[in-house]
């Protein structure tokens, strides 16, 4: 009996093997490789990592998959099939340690997995995820854009884009109701004191409709008077709002509420 792929955990097997490739091509995989993938589901995507590079670690939380994941998996040795939820696991704890991420994400979490793969995996290098367009888009959006966000920021300071490929809701199956996008980018060094500057970003767009200084203030983390004073040291007005801000400027504004 075939696997049915569950809403609740977000998830639409792929059904085209073209896409594979240009998975491939995205990741840049090599024979020496040590990927990450998480939700396998049906193994389509894990059998093809696993016959070009040299370790999988294969994270799925849907023991229902158990029968066809494990079969299609079968007498591959350099394959380690984990079981449970990829955000509640200590993947830091991995061995051979993973220095790609490569994985159709499953789209209820996928935002949620990169975000949190930025610093609590950081052997990580590089990743190539499969993920909503929207959220692709919203990866790495311009200022002042609608799609530009607190995880736009956060993924820009720690990482730079280095492939898209957008693809068709009818490679999947069932077919999700949005389309989806292939994207591929790699670690640069993270600015100094980047967990408080998570915590400013989150802050800032937590009350999108304010003023920067008054968000930060409504979310406890600024006085109002203190982040005007740093929004003037780093060149912006007092009323700025924080879609304006470059994710450069979060670091720098961050670094003059601290001083």
């Amino acid at each position: 009996m075939r696997a049915v792929a569950k809403k609740a955990y977000g998830q639409h097997f792929l059904a085209d093997p073209n896409i594979l490739e240009v998975t491939g091509r995205l990741a840049a995989l090599t024979a020496a490789d040590v990927v990450l993938e998480i939700g396998p589901g049906l193994g389509v995507l894990t059998v093809f990592l696993a016959e070009r590079v040299a370790y999988v670690h294969a994270v799925e939380v849907d023991r229902a998959l158990a029968p066809e994941l494990e079969s299609a998996l079968a007498g591959r040795t350099n394959v380690n099939l984990v079981w449970g939820d990829a955000l509640r696991l200590d993947l830091a704890r991995l061995q051979p340690v993973p220095r790609k991420l490569v994985a159709n994400l499953p789209y209820n979490v996928a935002t949620s997995l990169v975000v949190e793969s930025l610093t609590g995996l950081p052997s990580i290098d590089s990743w190539c995820v499969m993920v909503q367009r929207e959220v692709a888009d919203r990866f790495f959006a311009e200022p002042g854009t609608k799609a530009y966000g607190a995880v736009s920021v956060l993924v820009q300071l720690a990482a730079e884009r280095t492939g898209f490929h957008a693809v068709s809701r009818h490679v999947f199956r069932p077919e999700p109701a949005v389309e989806s996008a292939l994207v591929a980018f790699r670690r640069v060094a993270l600015p100094a004191e980047f967990a408080r500057i998570k915590l400013v970003v989150e802050g800032a767009f937590s009350h999108r409709r304010k003023t920067l200084a008054n968000a930060l203030q409504l979310a406890a983390l600024a006085e109002r008077k203190r982040t005007v004073s740093a929004l003037h040291s780093i060149g912006r007005a007092p009323d700025v709002r924080a879609e304006a801000l470059s994710p450069g400027e979060f670091a720098a504004l961050t670094k003059a509420l601290n001083a």
